[in-house]
This record gives C-alpha cells, structure tokens and sequence, in this order.
C-alpha cells in the first residue's frame, strides 16, 4: 500500500481542478453551456505523452484525447510544485 504525501495530495488535486475547468472545452460544449454546467462526476486527466502533447480526458464513460502542449505544461508545472 502506497503512502500519500500531503505534497502529492494537492499536486494529484490541483491537477483535478485543471482538468475539471477545461473538460468542458475539450468534450465540445460550446462557451455558454460550459461556463452554466459543469461535467456531472469526477473528470479526470492523464498526460499520456507529454514529448507530444497528448492528454487524456475522461467523464463518466467517455474519453477525449487532445493535444495541447500548453495544458501539459501547466499540468507538470502544478505536479513540480
């Protein structure tokens, strides 16, 4: 059983926030809808390569990957802090 740091707990949770506020750009709610209704559950966001960018976005049962070499370097940027 792996121990979680205080730091690793609000890295992983900063990173959820990230996700959380651009997930709905990413599964193509359009400005007015994104900004009223937030995804319904847990978001999550992996980086699946980060050399290329490419980030994973799930909600629910459904999974979105991007390339968005700005989200992944906030992403790590939140994980070094």
């Amino acid at each position: 059983m792996s121990q979680t740091s205080r730091r690793g707990f609000l890295a992983a949770s900063g990173t959820g926030v990230a996700a959380i506020a651009v997930a709905p750009m990413i599964m193509g709610a359009d400005s007015a809808t994104a900004a009223s209704s937030p995804p319904e559950g847990a978001v999550v966001a992996y980086i699946k390569d980060a050399a290329t960018g490419s980030v994973a976005v799930m909600a629910g049962e459904r999974e979105v990957v991007v390339t968005d070499q700005a989200l992944v370097a906030t992403l790590t940027r939140h994980l070094r802090a």
